[in-house]
């Protein structure tokens, strides 16, 4: 089969497509015959940095979607044909995360799904909604499921609350349209106003253009008659997170996901305690939350956000869009 690895950081040059032996799956794993896979943000980070314990080559990429070909022996509820998308994480099914859980993530320290068939566990797939093709079920098991787990599992969005998105990527994206799900009224940031009207189409009630109003969470109390956001989707790491508690409003919650203008900084954590601002880590979710996020999908017919699908000979340039920030929603590349 055909994998593409990541032979060296530093650069998209260090991502080559090579030639591997198929997969030789377990009795408790299917064999996946891959149709698309999604990138992530994850994704570019590791063709520039090696994380501790990362194998060398690496298949990248956490998320796709396929059918299976072959199943396990001891594998009761699968059988060969069936449409299935793996989930992040190989061994969280269910409850809080543990220690063990975070050596189990696809494109980590485990490979990952951009190849033309995977092994995966069969108890760490589920089932693609039936309205959704591969392209479009591709996105859901780390951005969807984040933004799940974000408003609805931790966050207990209720209808009438306001939802504060940055940036126009696929967690936000998704975030804005579970939000709306819900009931609940959404302001989304970005430096485009073309993307700000795009988002507005899919049901953003608010926009605000940051490099217009830089100092946006001043933006934010005006748009909430001073009340502050009760939810923010914080993405991007230190270089937003005080902004984002400043726009939050009294016991509202920042649920932090994202790194995007990288690992450093220093916060102030009075304004955590004197608005009494729940400020929750989030790495993706199990495959409970991942199931029950797609019974909402299916009976909605929710339709992801795709900005581009890329042949898999140019899974290269998939990652050079993710990288130059100019998407709009999920990047796929179709297997």
């Amino acid at each position: 089969m055909k994998a593409w690895q990541i032979f060296h950081r530093g650069s998209l040059e260090g991502l080559s497509v090579v030639d591997l032996p198929d997969p030789v799956i377990g009795s408790d794993d299917v064999l996946v015959r891959m149709r698309a896979v999604s990138v992530n943000y994850r994704d570019l980070i590791a063709t520039r940095v090696e994380r501790p314990g990362a194998l060398t080559p690496l298949t990248p990429c956490s998320d796709g979607a396929g059918e299976i070909v072959a199943v396990g022996e001891d594998v009761k509820d699968w059988k060969v044909g069936d449409r299935v998308a793996g989930c992040f994480f190989q061994n969280w099914q269910a409850g809080r995360i543990r220690r063990e859980t975070m050596r189990s993530d696809l494109g980590g320290p485990l490979h990952g799904v951009l190849a033309e068939y995977v092994s995966l566990r069969g108890d760490a797939v589920v089932s693609v909604p039936e309205h959704l093709s591969f392209e479009q079920a591709s996105t859901l098991p780390c951005a969807a499921v984040t933004a799940w787990h974000a408003l609805v599992e931790n966050g207990g969005l209720r209808a009438g609350e306001t939802v504060l998105l940055l940036g126009t990527g696929g967690v936000s994206l998704f975030a804005l349209q579970f939000a709306k799900l819900h009931g609940a009224r959404v302001i989304i940031t970005s430096s485009s106003d073309t993307k700000l009207a795009r988002a507005r189409e899919l049901g953003a009630d608010e926009t605000i253009n940051y490099r217009t109003f830089p100092d946006w969470q001043v933006r934010v109390h005006e748009l909430t008659s001073k009340q502050g956001a009760d939810h923010v989707i914080e993405v991007g790491g230190w270089g937003t997170l005080e902004k984002s508690l400043e726009s939050v409003g009294y016991g509202g919650h920042v649920h932090l996901i994202g790194v995007l203008t990288g690992f450093e900084g220093k916060i102030n954590p009075w304004q955590i305690i004197a608005k009494s601002i729940s400020v929750q880590g989030l790495y993706v979710g199990n495959r409970e939350m991942f199931e029950a996020m797609n019974a909402t999908i299916s009976q909605h017919r929710l339709e992801p956000v795709i900005d581009r699908v890329f042949p898999f000979a140019e899974a290269r340039e998939a990652f050079a869009l993710m990288e130059s920030g100019a998407h709009f929603g999920k990047i796929v590349i179709r297997v």
